[in-house]
């Protein structure tokens, strides 16, 4: 086998699951200042499904094939010239960012300054349900400044960034209240939330204030909005795909509310923020949550999951 190749989830035009599949493509090489990862594991998220859906394609383009995967596990396979910070077989996660997709393969080119070191014992395909929790430490402590006494609502608590979110409020000192489906209330109980709510049965307008509205879903951020008491803040981490025109209209023009706007913003952690996602892990304050593992060639089936609804924590694809 021409060890120049490799496999990797790709996919030839827009559509729903069933477009992707396993193919061989040359096998990367890192530039100077990148790092060749061996990836170990990966996890589905929304934004993949939209691209693969092809309801980004003002961003995405009509250049086929196309490939998928943005955070990532593995170990360091070699460094392009001029790269520091790292050697040859430690493990590492990290996200691709506004690079774009590419981690669903058996190796990926990574700029340095995207990956961290995953703390010791912590399993690789494990590790790969937390390089989101970034965006849930970018929310609460640097765009919200979410604050010990506060009171905190996530809204998808179940989901990937959302059980993120519920035990770092938890371990900011927060009252963490969690919307979630009335199966998944357990489960974000267990990860700290005070109140556990399912959001199918309970009206927005019967949960009371609060000081800081973590929203995942995107939609009806003018009802959630109103959710704020004096001086409270709301990030979302996520529009409307459906209405983009208006959802990305009304939080630009929530500007006018000044303080209580709605922030919006896109995930691209560095090097910094996943020394901190270690130190949450290593202290207890941050643990994974895996819904189910699939193998590489059941890609497919991560995607058709998520779309489904429902998922605990995250779904995580290995690439043996």
């Amino acid at each position: 086998m021409n060890d120049r190749m490799m496999r990797a989830v790709l996919f030839d035009r827009y559509g729903g699951p069933e477009v992707l599949y396993v193919g061989r493509i040359p096998r990367p090489e890192p530039a100077p200042g990148e790092v060749l990862v061996r990836v170990r594991a990966f996890s589905v998220n929304g934004g993949e499904l939209a691209a693969r859906a092809g309801r980004v394609r003002l961003l995405t383009g009509r250049t086929f094939p196309q490939r998928i995967g943005l955070d990532l596990t593995g170990e360091v396979a070699a460094l392009g010239t001029g790269t520091t910070g790292f050697t040859v077989g430690d493990r590492v996660w990290g996200i691709l960012g506004r690079s774009g997709f590419g981690s669903a393969a058996e190796y990926v080119t990574v700029r340095a300054e995207r990956l961290g070191r995953v703390p010791d014992g912590l399993d690789l395909v494990d590790a790969a349900a937390l390089p989101v929790a970034t965006t849930a430490v970018t929310a609460l402590r640097d765009k919200a400044t979410l604050r010990s006494g506060e009171r905190l609502l996530v809204r998808g608590a179940a989901g990937g960034v959302g059980n993120a979110a519920v035990q770092l409020g938890q371990a900011y000192g927060a009252e963490v209240t969690a919307l979630a489906r009335a199966e998944n209330l357990d489960l974000v109980r267990a990860l700290g939330a005070r109140h556990a709510v399912d959001h199918r049965t309970v009206r927005p307008s019967q949960l009371g204030l609060f000081d800081v509205v973590l929203d995942t879903a995107g939609s009806d951020l003018r009802t959630f909005r109103h959710l704020l008491g004096p001086g409270g803040r709301m990030v979302t981490i996520a529009f409307d795909l459906t209405r983009p025109a208006a959802s990305l209209g009304y939080i630009a023009g929530s500007a006018l509310y000044g303080r209580r706007r709605v922030r919006f913003f896109s995930g691209n952690p560095g090097r910094a923020l996943f020394d901190d996602l270690a130190r949450q892990v290593t202290e207890g304050r941050l643990r994974p949550v895996v819904d189910t593992v699939f193998p590489l060639e059941e890609t497919a089936a991560a995607h058709r999951a998520l779309e489904a609804g429902g998922v605990r924590g995250k779904y995580v694809v290995r690439v043996d």
